[in-house]
């Protein structure tokens, strides 16, 4: 086994106890904690104490249905990828960070030896290992083994539990880069769960002048509110294209961005965009074939751009969240303890209307 180095403070609980707490799925919604052993290290690989694990919608899937379109589970199965913690121990080659650094966790490990990866586009890698993703366990854990290249320093400023929010607003940032937002721009954004959220801040962020959101949830409309919506849109009593209509004199949004999954919503989308404007996906529709109306894509020649998940987006999303500090606290509704995992799980299954992101917290609360 290679030599580690290790903190102070963590030798009694890494190495003397040797074991930790992880939360296993066994079926579709029942979730166990089960003992295991602490992973070693060796090589360019970190062991990471995890302080914070925001729950996903993806996470929420594969709870609830043991799949994502043809990737199943295989019980028993660790969930989580959103997270953040701190060094404990270090393989030999590591160089980039020490024991007692702060991090957040990029949970997709590439290849970075591929087409894919050669060109930058690693988020591609037929090969990437991704946290929670069948078969690879996730961060539903105490502690975490991950290769240091991707892990990514946080400042003291940043608290653990809004780090782990870099990874929605990675996919966040990313499709606003894929769709070219620039200052000045028109953006509507479909969808204000966490995602949703996250690109409101991103396309501010990016310059965007208006920036319209629609939900059927009071909460969430409000919320994108606080975080920089200029027009709120509830669905549930107002039709999406007519109030883009008014509000845009009738020319459409610069950029449409879909993360709900809504299919209708997306048929939608190109009725809603300006002449020359661009269409971009981020949720997955709960029906794998969607038609759309190519003839009027064609006729005002919309660009239609499709996200899967992020590449080279951790540095900017970690300064982001550092820059908007506090203000960003209101999307982190529900915490709990790893113990409490069946709950909290339970808690972002079901509770829609009042509920945004739930936070776990591995390794016990955080003051």
């Amino acid at each position: 086994m290679a030599k580690t180095k290790l903190a102070a403070g963590e030798k009694e609980s890494v190495h003397i106890l040797q074991t930790m707490k992880a939360a296993y799925l066994q079926r579709p919604l029942e979730v166990n904690i089960e003992e295991e052993r602490i992973p070693t290290v060796t090589g360019k690989e970190v062991l990471v104490k995890v302080m914070a694990v925001g729950v996903c919608g993806s996470d929420i899937h594969y709870f609830a249905h043991g799949r994502i379109g043809k990737r199943y589970v295989q019980y028993p199965h660790v969930q989580g990828h959103e997270c953040a913690g701190i060094v404990v121990s270090t393989g030999e080659e590591v160089t980039k960070f020490k024991v007692g650094d702060r991090v957040a966790i990029e949970p997709g490990v590439a290849c970075m030896n591929c087409e894919w990866c050669k060109e930058g586009r690693y988020n591609l890698c037929p090969d990437v290992q991704f946290l929670s993703t069948p078969p690879v366990k996730g961060a539903f854990v105490q502690y975490l083994r991950h290769r240091e290249d991707f892990l990514f320093p946080i400042p003291d400023s940043l608290s653990f539990e809004n780090a782990t929010l870099a990874e929605p607003l990675s996919v966040s940032i990313h499709a606003v880069k894929r769709g070219g937002l620039i200052p000045g721009s028109t953006v509507a954004i479909t969808g204000m769960g966490p995602v949703g959220l996250m690109t409101v801040i991103a396309a501010k962020a990016f310059g965007a002048k208006e920036i319209i959101v629609s939900d059927i949830e009071p909460l969430r409309l409000e919320t994108a509110r606080k975080f920089g919506a200029t027009k709120i849109v509830n669905a549930a009593n107002e039709e999406l294209n007519s109030a883009i209509e008014e509000i845009t004199s009738g020319l459409g949004v610069d950029m449409f961005i879909e993360t709900s999954g809504n299919a209708k919503v997306l048929q939608s989308s190109i009725e809603s965009s300006k002449r020359g404007g661009s269409v971009v996906v981020i949720g997955f529709p709960v029906i794998e074939e969607v038609p759309l109306n190519i003839t009027l894509m064609l006729q005002k020649e919309i660009d239609l751009f499709s996200v899967y998940r992020y590449t080279n987006t951790y540095p900017l999303a970690i300064s982001l969240l550092d820059t908007v500090g506090s203000k960003i606290e209101p999307i982190i509704t529900d915490k709990y303890p790893l113990e409490d995992i069946q709950e909290a799980m339970n808690q972002a299954h079901t509770n829609r209307s009042g509920s945004l992101k739930v936070m776990v917290y591995p390794n016990g609360l955080q003051d």
